[in-house]
């Protein structure tokens, strides 16, 4: 299929023959998260179709945003990863998150949601947070599973984040879905949730050797 564009002479019309298409911005939010296969954007982009992922997936290659790395064996898979340039789309997507959670409202019968859709909206109020302390990795548990997210100390901006618990938290934050969309909509700060019980922070030091406590 031929490249579509605009044909305009902007920057903002040049970001959208990239960017602009269905479903890239949401593999880019996949990706940001770091490398996965095939299968895992398909399990975790409900909805699009394998041909239409496929043909994105192409097109972002072509296009510089993501490259394609086959894994060494026994895995004998490959997968997809963002070139810096993919890669620099983070404040962009921050900034589409911060502009979209008013519109999230109650969720409906038919959204999807995986709990790592989260991160990029909380990773300003994350590092905001922890700016002065010795915190930088946070796992974050919701109702849906958890995600954890890496600070960079020097660059908010340039925090990262990846499905699951980390290996080894500095801190461990715990709250309801609905809490999360509240943070996310700046309704209060991660401090006001905190105190109010809404969410429940715990360090490395305040767990037992219990699996069922960890």
């Amino acid at each position: 299929m031929p490249r579509r564009s605009y044909d305009q002479y902007c920057a903002v019309a040049r970001a959208l023959d990239a960017v602009g298409d269905r479903w890239t911005l949401l593999i880019v939010r996949e990706l940001l998260g770091g490398s996965r296969r095939y299968t895992d954007l398909h399990a975790d982009l409900p909805g699009v179709s394998t041909d239409m992922l496929a043909s994105r997936l192409k097109d972002m290659e072509r296009d510089g945003l993501l490259t394609r790395r086959r894994l060494p064996p026994p895995a004998a898979a490959s997968v997809y990863e963002l070139t810096p340039r993919g890669d620099a789309l983070l404040p962009a997507l921050a900034a589409l998150a911060d502009w979209g959670a008013p519109a999230l409202g109650e969720q409906r019968p038919t959204d999807a949601v995986r709990a790592h859709w989260f991160a990029v909206p909380l990773m300003a109020r994350l590092a905001r947070h922890f700016a002065d302390g010795p915190v930088r990795t946070v796992d974050v548990a919701l109702d849906q599973g958890a995600f954890h997210v890496v600070l960079d100390p020097h660059d908010p901006v340039a925090a990262r984040y990846a499905d699951g618990p980390a290996a080894h938290p500095d801190a461990v934050l715990r709250m309801d879905t609905a809490t999360c969309v509240a943070l996310a909509h700046d309704r209060f700060s991660l401090a006001e949730g905190l105190a109010a019980g809404w969410i429940e922070e715990s360090r490395p030091e305040d767990r037992t050797t219990d699996p069922a406590a960890i």
